[in-house]
């Protein structure tokens, strides 16, 4: 089976305002918003917004999507998840006064990757396989042609049982907005990562 709409998902934390128009979905971030879990911080909010599907197995999640990155820790991207304290996210933050590819990945403790993405771009794809105990995360902008390899990360194998899709958050503010314009999951890729 293959999804490639935003039809059947559900909210975790809806936004401020959500809308489709024209096959893309605009999101509008509500107050605070964010996923952490204790490290450095010591925080652990869970109020980020996180529009998802149930899904078992292995799969391929692909997404694109543009922002207006202005504050500090704007962020937009997809989400894997099993609950508040074991899930994945990664995409565009907003960190340093410059758009970084950002990874979270928090087992009971969050662990957060990020580099800055220096030429101009105004939309990014972001593609995660999930392949049996591993999360091979991928990204590409309009400027690029290839995909990149950002992070491959373990996932605990046994949780089979997860929701996965978009995330939107503004941990420093309300209102970012971001534009997602595709939406495709399904069987996962090849395991070839070279």
């Amino acid at each position: 089976m293959s999804i490639s709409t935003f039809d059947g998902l559900t909210w975790l934390n809806p936004p401020a305002e959500s809308a489709i128009r024209d096959g893309r979905l605009h999101v509008r971030t509500g107050l605070e918003s964010d996923f952490w879990q204790r490290t450095y911080y010591g925080f652990q909010p869970d109020s980020g917004h996180f529009l998802h599907r149930p899904w078992t197995g292995d799969f391929t999640l692909e997404t694109a999507f543009s922002g207006r990155y202005e504050t500090l820790y704007d962020q937009a991207g997809l989400m894997i998840r099993h609950d508040e304290t074991t899930w994945m996210k990664c995409g565009i933050e907003f960190t340093d006064g410059a758009k970084h590819f950002s990874v979270v990945v928090t087992r009971g403790h969050s662990d957060w990757s990020a580099f800055r993405i220096d030429h101009d771009f105004k939309a990014m794809s972001v593609r995660v396989t999930r392949n049996g105990d591993a999360l091979f995360i991928q990204y590409k902008t309009d400027a690029m042609t290839e995909w990149r390899m950002a992070r491959l990360a373990y996932f605990p194998p046994e949780l089979s049982d997860l929701s996965v899709g978009l995330m939107a958050c503004s941990p420093q503010r309300e209102g970012f907005e971001a534009e997602f314009t595709e939406f495709r999951l399904g069987p996962p890729l090849s395991r070839d990562i070279h």
